[in-house]
């Protein structure tokens, strides 16, 4: 925020003064260098510059934000003409060049082609101008009012200079609050999918020990202490959209064996990690919901199953993989709850357009292979 107030401070104080010069440049012409300080000095000079500055912040930042944009034309187009009429009448840029005129008279002209007739004294009144009987003396009771052509080209380009930096600024101030508004909301829509896999989460291993509690199996305590070290996880590692990728896996291992507690040895699980986990981010339990699903639909008490679960962590991406049996008296099975559906928003939340997604269900097997950038 400061460095964009500083760099806009800085881009207007650049302009003014390239603004400011350009007349020097002009004046350059017509006056001598030691010339300039008396001109700047002149109250015609500051005129000038004070009516085309205090036009551009006049009308950017109060007729525009308090007129204009808020849909008051009317009043806008009246305060607009009245300016129009001040500039009209005060010819800045007229007046500015008479002062110039009178403090820095033009250089008399030297050379082997100058005019050799002598210069009448200062006292003594010019010839009479010669007379043109075809063409009407002017009046004498006053000059005609010249019309300030330069003040008004100013004018209008002052105005639309200060409208074009208005509009541009707001729409940027529309862009950035379209911004901000569209990330609280992926905020909030990615809290809503994290606050719901939790509880679905814990709900499925607390049935499952839940189950080794009523059979009295002897890994029900082991059960417990892998649930505690997921409470831990859960409460201080996934409240992060990113955590270390060593800390999921961890997670993954012990959601695993709490699983395989319940199993019975029909049931294979061939869990691999390869690669260097190090200096490696993932986004929390976006793995968690396939292994789930794994064991919720690859899984049968009558048949022997093979899971398959891999992770390959390599250089710039994080491969998972995980493959079960898909049996026959399941596949009618409804499928309800959050599962993978929710799993495709997160995805989508948190690497939007830069991931791969593949699942397939392809002789009696169902495989998922997810590939995310590190």
């Amino acid at each position: 925020m400061f460095r964009s107030k500083a760099f806009t401070l800085f881009t207007h104080a650049l302009c003014w003064l390239l603004f400011f010069s350009l007349p020097l440049l002009f004046l350059n012409q017509r006056s001598e260098t030691e010339q300039f300080t008396a001109i700047i000095q002149t109250l015609a000079y500051w005129l000038f510059y004070g009516c085309y500055i205090g036009l551009f912040y006049l009308h950017g930042y109060v007729l525009l934000p308090r007129f204009f944009l808020q849909k008051k034309y009317f009043a806008y187009a009246g305060l607009l003409l009245l300016l129009f009429t001040a500039v009209y009448f005060l010819r800045p840029f007229d007046n500015l060049i008479s002062h110039v005129s009178r403090i820095a008279p033009a250089k008399p002209v030297t050379g082997p082609f100058s005019d050799k007739r002598p210069v009448p004294p200062l006292n003594q009144p010019p010839p009479p101008p010669f007379h043109n009987p075809d063409r009407p003396n002017p009046p004498r009771n006053g000059a005609p009012v010249r019309l300030d052509i330069v003040s008004i080209f100013l004018f209008i380009m002052i105005v639309t200079l200060s409208m074009a930096v208005e509009i541009t600024q707001q729409w940027r101030t529309t862009q950035q609050r379209a911004l901000l508004a569209e990330t609280d909301k992926a905020k909030a829509e990615l809290s809503f999918l994290k606050a719901q896999i939790n509880p679905h989460f814990l709900f499925n291993i607390l049935n499952n020990i839940y189950s080794l509690a009523i059979t009295q199996n002897e890994n029900t305590a082991e059960a417990i202490l892998k649930l505690s070290n997921l409470m831990r996880y859960l409460t201080d590692e996934v409240t992060a959209d990113f955590v270390d990728l060593k800390a999921e896996v961890a997670c993954m291992q012990d959601y695993i064996a709490l699983q395989q507690l319940r199993l019975s040895k029909k049931v294979k699980v061939n869990f691999t990690v390869t690669g260097n986990l190090a200096e490696k981010k993932i986004a929390p339990l976006v793995l968690i919901p396939f292994i789930e699903n794994v064991f919720k639909y690859g899984v049968s008490n009558r048949e022997e199953s093979n899971i398959a679960i891999s992770l390959r962590a390599e250089e710039q991406t994080i491969t998972f993989y995980c493959q079960n049996p898909i049996f026959l008296h399941q596949t009618n099975r409804e499928r309800t709850g959050i599962g993978l559906a929710n799993t495709r928003e997160r995805l989508q939340h948190l690497y939007p357009d830069n991931y791969q997604l593949t699942i397939t269900s392809e002789n009696q097997l169902f495989t998922v292979s997810l590939i995310l950038p590190v």
